[in-house]
């Protein structure tokens, strides 16, 4: 499904809460007056003088083994042409995010108001001393090859261009492995290129160093064959030249093994496709439309192997899958340059691990049951946890090897658990979530739809394929909403439970809640009365399979939403109570936090239920709950009731789960502390697995901590998710915002598809 953005909302994005996408964070302690002084004056001439007697220790005490430049003249953004420095400044922000997200490397983007290459390379030659790489980025060709050129040659640093090199390396990864599938070798087929730009020219040169035959590639720029006999060939178009008569890209694809599109829409036809070799490959790479569509190519020659730049289709070739695990290897090895041996061990990486068995946290993140190496699967997904470690690892090895590498590796099992700790888990689990929605969308009905939040994350989740949204409230309200804010919602279903339009429906819900609900309080004439509240005929929606989720509370109190819920809902088969949980997304991977929302002093029974809740829907998410009953006491310190009430609750659960890694009672602080734990309480569960389930004692300490690592500790709270449930009825908390909206519905429809099961 293609991803739908609005103009209004890239604009938002990017300008909301504080213009931009990066920001600078200290790393250093800076509270007090002795830190400033260590950070500055006078305790900063320190490591100034010690990389003043050795430049090396730079690396040491310094960023700048971890930062790199993104650094570009505007001269040829992708998809925008010549758009100036400050115009590309948003794409030079998003690839430093990139890097960041992908592959921990911490980046500064520099906007150069430069076009003459010796003033450029005077510029980017100047601050060597900053940075620990350079990646050059939409640089027209042919100013672009001797650019980089010229400052591979004059600095000490890696430098790589990456419009020239990553769809290089990636596109050479998908072209082995599809050659392997259609059984065909490298060094005979024939290849038919369209585009001799920057990016064209690096991908040949990368199919020659795996063994391509420059005497069967056909390159056509805009005004056709490469032939010897033309008189504007520069020299980088020159070593691709044929002799002989120029012909057209028609004639040249008849016979063909392979077109690479590099160039733009709609060149190839269906004909052209349908003359080509047995098993042809075709990688019409022009975005955002290619040469030929996905759907023309496939359905022209059933045996093709395509690939395009989309995330729409099958086998994408994305730079993201290449340059910020080439620049982690190099970097982590201290390597002066990116040679060609390091890009060709990233190609071979990429193609080996589109080999394996794929994890299913990608499988689901791609809406596949299965993604299989084959035709529809050649090259690696970029939310592959896996790349980090293995494209870098080949990286940072063919350095060593290729004797670029200031600084030798020696233990790669200790690297590789390095970058694995790099990688964190928490923007992986939120993708995880809503990818695993869009697999089954579930109809989601919203309590409080007269409220614009609500509106915009119904449009979000509608848009996303999310979810499917029905908006309870008063329509003419909601429409005005919906028109005022220039909403797209004019498919969606909407509902007034207090119009006469619905009172067949509401006699009909309210019978249905009589029946529940007639020894415990309600007589006919409260239980139809009832049904004109959202949150109860929400409740009895999703009570009667009319809706699979249903969210409120934004606008109610918690008890509001909660009190319908259980009365018209209840709870799952088997569990005795409801418990309130919420996931903290941390720099260190995501923590799940339970009991923070209902049970106040919860009994030893209580905490034992609250505590296999939680851990059941943590592995619901593909994790493996790691969980630390909380207290202020440790293993025993404290012969107090609460400390012996959590200590008896942990000898039950593991009598009764042995496979579960739980611990307690134990202090918060002691439970992510391993050298404490290693010294002290050698004998814990969590000694070589720090907790990712938190449990406490009771409400007041839940909700004070959630509160306080959100806005303190700057975590991003997802929740409140009930617990127990029979279907999923979720409570927001007040000031929620679109975006924390937008994953609770993703949450719902997961938990419906869980239990719809």
């Amino acid at each position: 499904m293609a991803q739908l953005i609005r103009k209004e909302d890239a604009l938002e994005y990017h300008e909301k809460v504080r213009p931009g996408k990066i920001e600078v964070v200290p790393t250093k302690e800076t509270k007090t007056q002795r830190d400033l002084a260590l950070a500055y004056s006078p305790g900063v001439a320190e490591p100034c003088m010690e990389i003043h007697a050795n430049p090396d220790d730079v690396y040491r005490y310094t960023a700048k083994g971890n930062l790199v430049a993104v650094i570009s003249n505007g001269t040829a953004v992708l998809g925008l042409g010549d758009i100036g420095p400050e115009a590309s400044k948003p794409v030079m922000e998003g690839k430093g995010l990139l890097f960041k997200i992908y592959a921990d490397i911490d980046v500064f983007d520099i906007e150069l108001n430069v076009r003459e290459i010796d003033e450029f390379v005077k510029v980017v030659k100047a601050l060597e001393p900053t940075f620990g790489g350079i990646n050059l980025e939409d640089i027209k060709a042919p100013e672009c090859f001797e650019i980089e050129k010229r400052l591979k040659k004059e600095l000490n640093i890696p430098i790589m261009h990456d419009d020239q090199h990553g769809t290089a390396i990636i596109s050479g990864a998908a072209l082995l492995n599809a050659l392997d599938i259609v059984k065909k070798n490298i060094g005979n087929v024939k290849i038919v290129v369209s585009g001799a730009g920057a990016s064209a020219i690096s991908c040949c040169k990368i199919y020659l160093a795996l063994g391509a035959s420059v005497d069967n590639i056909f390159m056509f720029d805009s005004k056709g064959l490469i032939v010897k006999s033309r008189g504007d060939l520069d020299e980088y178009k020159t070593q691709f030249a044929k002799d002989m008569e120029a012909i057209t890209l028609q004639e040249a694809m008849a016979g063909a093994d392979v077109f690479i599109g590099l160039s733009k829409a709609n060149v190839v036809s269906q004909d052209m496709v349908r003359s080509m070799n047995t098993k042809p490959i075709v990688f019409a790479l022009a975005n955002p439309n290619p040469e030929i569509t996905y759907d023309d190519a496939i359905a022209a020659r059933p045996d093709v192997i395509m690939a395009t730049g989309r995330s729409d289709y099958p086998n994408q070739v994305n730079n993201v899958l290449g340059f910020p695990y080439i620049f982690r290897g190099a970097l982590d090895v201290r390597a002066h340059s990116i040679n060609e041996e390091m890009k060709l061990a990233a190609v071979k990486a990429l193609a080996a691990l589109a080999k394996e068995p794929v994890p299913d946290i990608v499988n689901v993140a791609y809406n596949n049951a299965v993604l299989n190496y084959g035709p529809q699967y050649i090259i690696p997904k970029p939310l592959d946890p896996r790349l980090l470690v293995k494209v870098s690892t080949a990286v940072a090895k063919a350095a060593i090897d290729s004797g670029v590498a200031k600084r030798i590796i020696t233990d790669w099992e200790a690297y590789e658990s390095e970058l694995y700790r790099r990688l964190g888990t928490d923007d992986n689990l939120l993708r995880f979530i809503i990818n695993k929605a869009k697999q089954n969308p579930k109809k989601v009905v919203f309590a409080e739809a007269e409220n614009i939040k609500t509106l915009k994350a119904a449009q979000i989740a509608s848009d996303e394929g999310i979810a499917i949204p029905i908006l309870l409230g008063n329509e003419n309200r909601i429409r005005k909403l919906i028109e005022e804010n220039n909403l797209h919602l004019e498919n969606v279903e909407i509902m007034d439970p207090k119009s006469d339009q619905f009172e067949k429906k509401r006699n009909e819900f309210g019978e249905r809640f009589f029946e529940k609900r007639q020894r415990r309080g309600y007589n006919l004439y409260e239980a139809k009365k009832a049904m004109r509240e959202r949150t109860y005929f929400g409740c009895m929606m999703v009570n009667c399979g009319e809706a699979d989720a249903m969210i409120s509370g934004l606008t109610r109190k918690y008890t509001d939403t909660i009190r319908p819920a259980l009365e018209i809902i209840g709870m799952s088969e088997g569990t005795k109570r409801v418990a309130g949980m919420y996931i903290m997304l941390t720099k260190k991977g995501p923590l799940f936090f339970a009991d923070t929302t209902l049970n106040f002093n919860p009994t030893e029974d209580e905490l034992i239920d609250i505590t296999l809740l939680t851990a059941d829907v943590v592995h619901n998410f593909n994790i493996k709950p790691r969980v630390a009953m909380l207290s202020y006491s440790n293993f025993g310190s404290s012969m107090s009731p609460e400390a012996n009430l959590v200590r008896n609750a942990v000898e039950r659960i593991k009598q009764k789960h042995p496979d579960l890694v739980i611990d307690g009672e134990v202090q918060a602080g002691v439970a992510f502390n391993k050298d404490l734990l290693k010294e002290n309480y050698p004998f814990s569960d969590l000694v070589n697995e720090s907790p990712n389930v938190l449990i406490f004692p009771n409400l007041a300490a839940g909700n004070i901590a959630y509160h306080l690592l959100q806005e303190v500790g700057g975590a991003e709270a997802v929740g409140p998710i009930l617990l127990g449930l029979r279907k999923p009825v979720y409570v927001l908390q007040l000031g929620s915002s679109v975006r924390q909206i937008v994953n609770i519905i993703a949450l719902s429809v997961v938990e419906a598809q869980v239990k719809g099961k």
